[in-house]
């Protein structure tokens, strides 16, 4: 039996700390397999019980003499439990019980155990701290999830796996009061052995999944979920993720512009889009969403998307619109109506069925929104009737429901349409899928060497960064190392001298630079900059038409991202800035500057004078191979200014950190 099919379709499934006392969780997996259909042999087992409900109880799973392909381990004693499993042979366990990595070191240290013992005995486990494995056509309940307590939820096409198990009964009931049903749902807990990315892959190869919704709280394995995001894709099977955390607490060791603006949040949002998942900023849009995505694939337009909006309350739809226009999200507009077409679905319901089915085949819109107001809680049926039977076609239709219409939403996920029941979720569903993009094809692996005699810890000092951006192949200033006490170098004035002490990250704010610095002020500037008779950096003085940061950040989860945006001293301040996973070619920079708004001027914008954007691009897909350096020592590195010329891009400063040990 594959793993896939003992986890979510197994034959025989072992309880292990069953209890015969309903008021007890350890009690439920039994009474819901039984409640839901499941039609395999159950097997409760506890030392102390003759019988649990109306089944015999075993001392232990070795005990049983037939086969067992799941158990689901509810018992503080995890690890004799596990030895049990793996004298009996069972494929994969789920462990409920808590203790490990979620209490602390001491907990840790025993998980790391339990895995490494899991793995010796042959046993693949799922948790600890899982609150269980449903899939819902096979009627496999083998959760404490009090939500089961209720009727099976309607079965359907999506599956969920999360990080949070209590997320599981949410997703579920709110689902379900939507008409949206789900294939198979599983929670990780702490993903000791099968993690995200392994589950993923057996959903995108299951026929009943037709999409994943993901609740995460981290990404534990960026490099397999990622393969299998791209599985998925191809498999036309769409990803969702929502993900707990997006606040700057990642950012506080960052080192230079580059670490603070692009944070652990950042990495994974352009981690998301390199690998085709598509992010929600709501719980309850990762609930909706589905049947946005359903049978559809991304846009890849390169303007501003537009919406064309149909509504019988025209208030409703103004509500959405503007958190539509809020995520830059155009209104389509045929010749000759309103913004919004307001049509008053009681006086004619057939015209709004027609001019519903017109917007849908409009080439002038990405997507439709139809709003409907008070007739969807007090006529529901009446008034979905025309969204249901809309010739939808394969452009996306939302739908947003004014009232709190219980049925209306109901009725309308049945049809397989996208309803909502805020204008918030509405308006995040719509630039999420906008947003979703295909898996990034990737720029090269070809190993770059380090160059030989720098150093692999600390930092790099300013003229061996300057060095290692040139050898990537940007183009970097003319500089001199001056020393003392004569700071002698043979470039033309006037000159910029800065101090040289890799201590000091950011110089300009530390008054160690001085700029336009003549022949005859030179001496002493160097003096006073070149501290207890310490060398300092000369270089050409440059000018431009504008100024860029260039920057790279190997992140802990999402692994090496490159940043470009508006530079200069208030780059963190403006944060106006394009992310994407390294490397990245030449068009795919060109790309990015297109994105920044800061650089638009430089793009001849209003007929201001054209930059040379092109080379640009080349210095940001030059510090994108950072990525490609054997072994990736370097933590984060910035170009901030980079000078951007009407022909070329320079850069002026250089910083580099290097990863510790």
């Amino acid at each position: 039996m594959s793993l896939a099919k003992a986890l979510f379709a197994p034959r025989s499934i072992a309880l292990v700390g069953a209890s015969g006392d309903p008021s007890k969780a350890t009690a439920r997996p039994q009474r819901f397999l039984k409640m839901h259909g499941f039609t395999g042999e159950v097997f409760p087992v506890n030392p102390g019980r003759s019988m649990v409900f109306d089944l015999p109880c075993f001392k232990s799973v070795s005990e049983i003499k037939k086969s067992i392909d799941h158990a689901f381990i509810m018992v503080e004693e995890v690890e004799s439990a596990l030895e049990d499993c793996g004298k009996a042979g069972v494929p994969v366990a789920t462990i409920f019980s808590d203790g490990f990595a979620d209490r602390g070191p001491e907990g840790a240290a025993r998980q790391a155990k339990l895995a490494a013992r899991a793995k010796a005995l042959g046993v693949r486990l799922i948790g600890p701290n899982s609150m269980g494995v449903i899939n819902l056509p096979a009627g496999v309940t083998v959760s404490v999830n009090a939500v089961l307590e209720a009727p099976a939820p309607p079965a359907g096409g999506a599956s969920v796996i999360s990080q949070s198990g209590t997320m599981l009964g949410t997703l579920l009931t709110r689902g379900s009061a939507r008409g949206l049903g789900f294939a198979k749902l599983v929670s990780v807990g702490n993903e000791i052995d099968i993690g995200v990315g392994e589950l993923l892959e057996m959903l995108v190869a299951d026929p009943e999944t037709k999409q994943v919704l993901l609740f995460l709280e981290t990404v534990r394995d960026a490099e397999r979920l990622a393969s299998a995001a791209r599985a998925a894709h191809a498999a036309g099977k769409p990803v969702v993720a929502y993900k707990l955390g997006r606040s700057r607490l990642g950012e506080r060791l960052a080192r230079t512009h580059t670490g603070a603006i692009a944070g652990e949040d950042a990495a994974l949002d352009a981690y998301f889009r390199d690998c085709g998942i598509v992010r929600v900023d709501m719980l309850e849009t990762l609930i909706e969403i589905g049947p946005l995505l359903s049978n559809k694939k991304p846009l890849e337009i390169k303007r501003p998307p537009k919406v064309a909006v149909l509504t019988n309350t025209g208030g409703g739809a103004a509500v959405v619109v503007d958190r539509l226009g809020e995520k830059g999200i155009e209104t389509a507009v045929p010749e000759g109506e309103a913004p919004i077409i307001d049509t008053t679905m009681g006086k004619a319901l057939a015209a709004y069925g027609q001019t519903l089915n017109e917007l849908l085949a409009w080439r002038g819109c990405d997507a439709v929104l139809a709003v409907t107001g008070s007739s969807a809680f007090s006529r529901p049926k009446e008034a979905i009737e025309p969204i249901v039977a809309a010739k939808r076609g394969g452009k996306p239709l939302a739908v947003f429901l004014t009232p709190q219409a219980d049925e209306a939403l109901a009725l309308l996920g049945k049809a397989g349409i996208a309803a909502f029941r805020t204008p918030e979720a509405c308006a995040d569903a719509l630039h999420a899928y906008f947003r979703w993009s295909s898996p990034r094809k990737s720029a090269g692996k070809r190993k770059l060497k380090w160059p030989r005699g720098f150093p692999r810890q600390g930092k790099l000092d300013e003229a061996r960064a300057l060095a290692l951006f040139e050898s990537l192949g940007m183009t970097v200033v003319e500089h001199a190392l001056a020393r003392a006490p004569r700071y002698g170098h043979k470039l033309a004035y006037p000159v910029a001298v800065k101090i040289f002490d890799p201590s000091i990250e950011h110089k300009t704010e530390a008054g160690g630079v001085a700029l336009d610095v003549a022949a005859e002020e030179f001496a002493a500037k160097a003096r006073a900059l070149g501290r207890r008779g310490k060398p300092v950096l000369v270089q050409k003085m440059e000018a431009g038409l504008g100024e860029a940061i260039v920057g790279y950040r190997d992140d802990p989860v999402a692994g090496p991202i490159v940043v470009v945006g508006a530079g200069g001293t208030l780059a963190e301040l403006y944060n106006d800035v394009v992310l994407r996973l390294a490397p990245v070619s030449e068009a795919e920079a060109l790309q990015m500057i297109g994105e920044v708004k800061g650089l638009a001027p430089l793009a001849g914008y209003r007929g201001m004078a054209p930059g040379d954007l092109k080379a640009l691009a080349r210095a940001v897909a030059a510090l994108s191979r950072l990525a490609l350096v054997d072994g990736r020592p370097v933590r984060e590195a910035e170009a901030n200014p980079v000078i951007v010329k009407k022909r070329g891009a320079v850069a002026v400063d250089a910083l580099v950190v290097l990863k510790e040990g």
